[in-house]
C-alpha cells in the first residue's frame, strides 16, 4: 500500500498559498517572525517545534524540525529528550482527564 505522506510533499507547502495569496503571506510573515531569534534562540525554538510536531503527530513537521534542530546545532540526545518531554506532557494530559472521569463516575454512582 502506498503511504499517505510523502517527504517530497513538504517542499510543496507554499503551494497552499495559491488558494489565497493574501492569507498565505500573512501566515508566512507571522511564521517567520515566530522563528526569528528573540528571547529564545533559533535552536531552542526548533527543539520546541520538534516536540510539538511529535505531539500533533505531523510527519512533515517531524521531518522539517528534525532537520532544523540539527542545522541549528542540536544533537540526537537533545532531540530525543525533547520528544520525551512531549510524550510526558501528552501522557500527563491524558491522565489528568481521568479526574473528570472520576467526577462523572462518582456523580453517576450516587
Amino acid at each position: 500500500m502506498d503511504s499517505y505522506y510523502h517527504s517530497h510533499d513538504l517542499g510543496k507547502f507554499a503551494e497552499i498559498g495559491k488558494g489565497n495569496t493574501a492569507l498565505w503571506e500573512k501566515f508566512k510573515s507571522y511564521y517567520d517572525a515566530v522563528f526569528t531569534e528573540g528571547a529564545l534562540t533559533e535552536r531552542e525554538k526548533a527543539l520546541i517545534a520538534l516536540a510539538v510536531a511529535h505531539t500533533v503527530q505531523c510527519p512533515y513537521c517531524i521531518d522539517a524540525y528534525t532537520q532544523a534542530s540539527l542545522e541549528k546545532g542540536s544533537n540526537i540526545e537533545e532531540m530525543t529528550e525533547a520528544v520525551h518531554v512531549a510524550c510526558a506532557i501528552r501522557g500527563g494530559a491524558s491522565l489528568v482527564h481521568g479526574v473528570q472521569m472520576r467526577k462523572v463516575a462518582e456523580k453517576l454512582s450516587m
